[in-house]
């Protein structure tokens, strides 16, 4: 079996909603880190690119059409360039790498761009159609994020709780308190300012320009939505579910837009590009829980993917846990038998600093894992998040 391996990886910043980012369309954020490797590779004969496969959550505006196919024409790749557009929710830039390295590993490919893009803030509102003729009702649906013309079938037998509320049955089911979930978001945050300061990002960020109406482009090259806060300040926070829940706005992920691209290369490839490796795709495993409690995916699908590369957790060097939720990120970690302030856990902070632009998440943990094995000298890394609708995925990485 060929291996497959990460050569480059960039992102966007990402942007808070209705913040920097808005303005740009999704198809076009999303060409911006494919240009990106395309200028960091400047010999690189991209005509030789098997395939773009991007991960994208909403697909129901700009992001429409097939947007891995539209982002990379409006990137200026060669039109003999393929390109596919997967949706696992949360999950589905982290899906798109796994299914690029699995292609490359059956030697059906030799070199991939995977990725994913979301702009939450340019989600439309969209209207089903009459039911019949001549009808006066209609009904208008927010398509940022959760649920929208609802299975009566599906409400019943599972529930259509939004994703606040299975955090908080997450953390009714795990016992995990309010003050805990705030202590996880705060020490997100303070990790994410230190990283920041000591410009950690700097390999995987690159720039946007973002056209004013008079004067100079902005110059956006920083994430925008971590905060500066305290445990006064998460405490005053009212719950998002109920008036004594414990999910707020301080200790969830934010909504957020961001896109991202990872260059996946087989050894053959290294060898006819001239590429260097970051690291080596090991395995992927995706794992189904209740819907109700969809943010306790992490726990099977990291056992599972364990299981399929004979690893175990205690050779993860790093591990990025994406941050839906405080609540469902310390449910996972205590059900692994993590400690609640693992250092390497998230050592540059998590969503709950960054952001979570749904599409684009799963690349920036694989990248942010890269380069911190690289920096720290580290063998494995572990990167898993929670799906909505109730699901888990992991992917392990080996530096080389």
């Amino acid at each position: 079996m060929n291996q497959a391996f990460i050569c480059d990886a960039v992102r966007t910043p990402f942007g808070r909603y209705g913040g920097a980012l808005a303005a740009i369309r999704g198809d076009d954020l999303a060409a911006l880190p494919i240009k990106a490797l395309m200028a960091r590779h400047p010999s690189l004969d991209w005509s030789q690119l098997d395939d773009v496969i991007y991960g994208c959550a909403n697909q129901a505006g700009e992001d429409n059409r097939n947007v891995a196919r539209m982002a990379l024409l409006l990137a200026g790749l060669p039109e003999c360039v393929s390109g596919s557009t997967i949706n696992r929710l949360c999950g589905s830039s982290l899906d798109a790498l796994g299914v690029a390295a699995r292609a490359i590993k059956s030697g059906e490919t030799h070199l991939t761009i995977a990725g994913g893009v979301e702009s939450m803030s340019r989600a439309p509102f969209v209207m089903g159609k009459a039911q019949s003729a001549f009808s006066r009702s209609t009904t208008l649906e927010d398509t940022t994020l959760g649920w929208r013309f609802i299975n009566p079938l599906m409400k019943a037998r599972y529930g259509v709780d939004s994703m606040p509320e299975t955090a908080e049955n997450v953390a009714k089911d795990f016992a995990i308190s309010r003050e805990d979930q705030d202590a996880f978001a705060q020490r997100s945050q303070l990790r994410a300012a230190q990283a920041q300061e000591m410009n950690l990002f700097a390999d995987e960020l690159i720039p946007v320009h973002i056209p004013q109406r008079t004067g100079e482009a902005l110059l956006f090259d920083c994430d925008e939505h971590p905060r500066s806060t305290s445990p006064q300040a998460l405490a005053k926070f009212k719950g998002v579910v109920c008036q004594n829940g414990t999910v707020t706005a301080g200790n969830a992920s934010g909504i957020n837009d961001g896109a991202c691209a990872l260059l996946v290369a087989s050894e053959q490839a290294l060898n006819a590009h001239g590429l260097r490796p970051l690291v080596r795709i090991v395995g992927m495993a995706t794992a189904g829980v209740a819907p109700r409690i969809m943010g306790f995916g992490p726990a099977p699908a990291v056992r599972k993917v364990l299981a399929q590369t004979g690893l175990t957790l205690g050779q993860m060097d790093v591990i990025e846990l994406n941050e839906a939720f405080a609540a469902q990120a310390l449910a996972v970690m205590r059900d692994l038998g993590l400690e609640d302030d693992a250092r390497h856990v998230n050592p540059n902070g998590g969503a709950i600093a960054p952001g979570h632009p749904l599409g684009a998440s799963g690349g920036r943990l694989a990248m942010t894992a890269a380069y911190q094995l690289r920096r720290t000298g580290g063998r494995y890394a572990l990167c898993t998040m929670c799906i909505g609708v109730g699901q888990g995925i992991a992917l392990i990485i080996e530096r080389v």
